[in-house]
């Protein structure tokens, strides 16, 4: 295959276009990115050096997607307007076909661009909202994320004219079984269309010859708080952006492990029962504690508060562990299109969840390290939707530009400060408290008091049915047994009208307390459908 080459403009070094189809490579020497052009090559700028994220992925790796063969072989880190940076890798396939990589959080996404017809009607960057609905490819999707993104770094080959600190903004839309689609805005629209991967579908091989898997590493980074000097540990290093020091209450902003001090938490007594830096195996998946949370609803002016566990593994990202009243739930992030108007029902998976409730949730204090720039007080509007044992969670957050004030939202400049909206999707199993203890190696956690959001039905079996409907006939079957051989002399009736009143005392009752339980979890639900019996 003939390659192009060059000498960089900066550094004179060698650059080698190995893409015919690629616009910029970037220079291994001096990390400024050279396009391409057959004469001349041009300096686009030197770019900052890359962030090193724990990736599954790198340059070079080859893989295969639905029996088409690819190669890694450019990547391109954007920043945030929370301050996380995420990657953007570039496969080629064959027929110099691009496909775009997007990984965020131990979440990958795979896309590839789509034409579409002259006469398609796409709505500009200011004018899209989070919640919106399209349809795309004949395939319904909503709107998640619109923001604003900087390019901070790159490197390999790349399809369009990168450039340091160039700002992208987009639209991110969810859709069904794991559909996503974005729209970058430039000087047009692009649209591009795909679906949410693992590293198992991509099957990758590394340039050693390994698999992907083998190359993930797991080291907690030590530093030190700027304001106490005690040694702290980042588990997560590459996708930490704040900490909160157990020594001092000091809250950090963190930057690739670099610490500055915020301001100092109002010292209080927590209620963490699982120390920061525990491990523990849940659904077969090995996670450390990383991070504590509470937060709280005011409903009819009373708080109601919970508690919640950042856990976090390489290879799977962050989960949640949430605990309120003792009842305790297993929280992952999930993919559903979610628009901006929602009705009392939300299906998932095929099953009818049900508003349970509506409210602005906020941050009361925070212990360990976070994936975004949290801070006391921070507040999302979330609405629950259960099934039992599962609930789905929808956060709604809005981004305001950094170093900006929020202004009132009936003035103009409210658009020109939100840097990005976001609404998230969580799906909570409930979790038994024993389990919790199992896991990570505890004693004494306190046992659930009153009835939990999704904890489970107590549920007789159907052995308790068999048995009675066994007994009814057994009952029945005498009455009439004896009435036949004693004609003159037939059984009381009212006498076994009592017995099947007797046996039928049991699965009445345990129907009543069923309902009672039932009753009793929507008590606090302005949504309950018992709200008459109350």
């Amino acid at each position: 295959m003939k390659h192009r080459s060059a000498n960089c403009p900066a550094c004179a070094g060698p650059v080698v276009f190995r893409v015919s189809s690629s616009f910029v490579t970037v220079c291994e020497f001096c990390n400024t990115v050279v396009a391409r052009g057959d004469r001349q090559p041009e300096d686009h700028g030197k770019l900052a050096d890359l962030v090193e994220l724990r990736s599954p992925l790198m340059l070079g790796m080859t893989g295969r997607f639905r029996d088409r063969k690819f190669e890694v072989v450019g990547r391109v880190q954007y920043k945030h307007p929370t301050g996380a940076v995420w990657n953007e890798w570039y496969l080629l396939f064959g027929g110099n076909t691009w496909g775009w990589l997007g990984e965020a959080q131990s979440r990958l996404y795979l896309m590839f661009e789509k034409k579409m017809k002259a006469n398609a009607s796409l709505p500009n960057y200011d004018a899209i909202k989070v919640g919106e609905t399209f349809e795309l490819l004949k395939s319904k999707y909503a709107v998640s994320e619109k923001g604003i993104a900087v390019l901070h770094s790159a490197e390999g080959e790349i399809p369009w004219a990168a450039r340091s600190g160039s700002e992208h903004r987009y639209a991110e839309l969810r859709g069904e079984d794991k559909s996503i689609a974005m729209f970058e805005y430039g000087k047009e629209t692009s649209v591009f269309v795909g679906v949410s991967v693992s590293v198992d579908e991509l099957a990758l091989t590394g340039r050693d010859g390994l698999a992907a898997s083998d190359t993930i590493k797991v080291a907690a980074l030590q530093v030190n708080c700027p304001q106490c000097a005690g040694t702290l540990s980042l588990h997560a290093p590459d996708a930490t952006l704040r900490v909160a020091c157990p020594n001092c209450n000091a809250l950090l902003d963190a930057n690739n492990g670099k610490l500055e001090y915020l301001k100092t938490l109002q010292h209080k007594q927590t209620g963490l029962v699982i120390p920061l830096g525990s491990e523990g195996t849940l659904r077969g998946d090995r996670y450390i504690v990383i991070g504590y949370m509470e937060r709280y609803v005011v409903y009819a002016g009373k708080n109601y508060p919970w508690t919640e566990y950042l856990i976090y593994n390489p290879g799977k990202g962050f989960r949640w562990l949430v605990c309120s009243s003792g009842h305790w739930s297993f929280v992952e992030p999930i993919d559903l299109p979610i628009p901006n108007s929602l009705g009392d029902t939300l299906r998932y998976d095929g099953r009818p969840f049900k508003i349970y409730d509506r409210a602005d949730a906020h941050v009361r204090y925070v212990l360990g390290e976070f994936p975004w720039r949290v801070t006391v007080g921070e507040t999302v509007y979330t609405q629950d939707f259960i099934a039992p044992p599962n609930m789905l969670s929808v956060e709604r957050s809005i981004q305001l530009n950094l170093n900006q004030s929020r202004p009132h939202e009936a003035s103009r400049e409210w658009s020109e400060a939100i840097a990005s909206e976001e609404v998230n999707v969580s799906l909570g199993s409930y979790l038994p408290v024993d389990e919790v203890e199992q896991a990570f190696s505890l004693k004494g956690l306190v046992r659930p008091w009153g009835v939990g959001t999704i904890q489970p039905a107590p549920s007789p079996g159907c052995s308790l049915y068999v048995s009675y409907a066994i007994f009814v006939a057994i009952i029945i079957a005498t009455f009439y047994l004896v009435k036949a051989i004693h004609p003159t002399s037939p059984p009381d009736g009212a006498l076994t009208f009592i017995a099947l009143g007797l046996v039928s005392i049991i699965p009445l009752g345990v129907q009543w307390y069923r309902h009672t339980f039932e009753v009793k979890r929507w008590a606090e639900s302005d949504y309950s459908p018992y709200s008459h019996e109350s």
